[in-house]
C-alpha cells in the first residue's frame, strides 16, 4: 500500500476505533456527530481497501474477526499517537485528568482497591474513578474499561501488564468455633467440620493442598455455601464454620484476633490466587490518568508481591 494511500484511510481508521469502543455504529455516529449509515459506509469502506473482514455483524451486536482484532489495535495506536499530538504543547504542563473506568473482580474491589480511592482521588483532583466490579474475567474492549485487574497466574498475552500483589488463599475460623468442634492438625481433619466454600462449580468442595511436593483432596461439606468472600468472612464470623478466603479479605479478622489461621502449614490451591495483575493495552502514549492511578496503587500493594512477582515487575520493560 503506497503512502499516499493508508493516509486516505486514517479517518476510516478512527471511525472504526469509535465504533469497537462503543460497541455499535449507532453509539459511535452520536459522538462523532454523524448518521449510522454514514459510520457503516467508512467502516466498509476500510475492509473493501483492506481487502479483509474486520467486524461481524449480527442483529444483536458486532464481534471483532481475528484479522479485526489485530487491525483494531495497530488503528487504536494510530488515534491515541494523534491524540498525543494535539496535546504536545502542553504535555509538560497537562494534569491528569477525566474519567477513569477500572473493572476488577467484586471481593478485590470493595477489600483492596475501595479504599484507597479517596487518598486518589484527593491527590488527583481533575481524575474522575469508575469503578467496574464483576467477577467473570474482564475483558478491556467488551467491558468499556480502560484498564482491568485479574487475579491470575499469567496475566494475557497481548496486554500490557504490571503486577500489583500477590493473592492467596487462608483457611480460618474463630476461636470459639474451634473451641467447640476443635482444631484440624492436617487436611483429612476437615471431613469432620463444616466447611464454607463458592458452591460456584461442582469441584468447589474439593479442597486441594499441598507441601513440600505432596498433594491431597478433601471432599468438604457444610451447611452454608455462598460465592462471595466477604460472605464467607461473615459467615465465619458467626461460627458457621471453617472457611476458604483470600488472603486479603481475611486479613483484618486476622490481624485482630477475630479469626486463626489454620493449616498454615499446608498450601491451600484455589484457582482464585496467583498475581492480581492490572492490564491495559500497549501503547507508548498512557494517558496520564491511567499512569498515575497504575502507580498509586503499586505504591500501597507491591510490598505484598511475592519474588517471583516481583522479579517480573523488575524485568518488564
Amino acid at each position: 500500500m503506497s503512502n499516499h494511500r493508508y493516509i486516505k484511510l486514517m479517518p476510516d481508521m478512527a471511525v472504526f476505533v469509535r465504533v469497537v469502543e462503543t460497541g455499535s455504529f449507532s453509539a459511535a455516529a452520536l459522538e462523532l456527530g454523524m448518521t449510522p449509515s454514514a459510520v457503516s459506509r467508512q467502516v466498509s469502506r476500510l475492509e473493501k481497501a483492506l481487502a479483509i473482514r474486520l467486524l461481524e455483524r449480527t442483529t444483536r451486536k458486532l464481534r471483532l474477526s481475528e484479522s479485526g482484532s489485530e487491525t483494531f489495535l495497530r488503528c487504536q495506536d494510530m488515534v491515541s499517537a494523534a491524540r498525543a499530538a494535539t496535546e504536545v504543547a502542553d504535555k509538560f504542563v497537562a494534569l491528569p485528568r477525566g474519567l477513569l473506568r477500572v473493572g476488577m473482580p467484586k471481593a478485590f474491589g470493595k477489600s483492596v482497591v475501595a479504599p484507597l480511592i479517596p487518598g486518589f482521588l484527593e491527590k488527583y483532583p481533575q481524575v474522575d474513578v469508575q469503578l467496574i466490579l464483576n467477577d467473570r474475567h474482564l475483558n478491556l474492549i467488551n467491558d468499556d474499561a480502560d484498564l482491568v485487574i485479574n487475579i491470575t497466574q499469567q496475566p494475557a498475552e497481548g496486554l500490557a501488564a504490571r503486577p500489583l500483589m500477590s493473592v492467596d488463599q487462608v483457611l480460618c475460623a474463630t476461636p470459639a468455633y474451634l473451641a467447640r468442634h476443635g482444631t484440624p492438625r492436617q487436611p483429612q481433619d476437615l471431613c469432620g467440620h463444616s466447611c464454607l466454600s463458592l458452591g460456584e462449580n461442582p469441584g468447589d468442595a474439593d479442597w486441594r493442598f499441598l507441601r513440600k511436593g505432596e498433594a491431597t483432596i478433601v471432599k468438604v461439606s457444610g451447611r452454608y455455601v455462598v460465592n462471595h468472600s466477604g460472605a464467607r468472612l461473615e459467615g465465619v464470623l458467626q461460627h458457621l464454620g471453617i472457611g476458604c478466603l483470600p488472603y486479603f479479605t481475611a486479613r483484618s479478622a486476622l490481624e485482630q484476633g477475630l479469626v486463626k489461621a489454620l493449616l498454615s502449614d499446608w498450601e491451600f490451591v484455589s484457582a482464585y490466587q496467583g498475581t492480581a495483575y492490572i492490564q491495559y493495552l500497549p501503547t507508548r502514549y498512557l494517558a496520564p490518568k491511567m499512569r498515575v492511578f497504575i502507580d498509586y496503587l503499586a505504591q500501597h500493594l507491591e510490598a505484598d508481591l511475592k519474588p517471583a512477582a516481583r522479579q517480573r515487575l523488575a524485568t518488564s520493560p
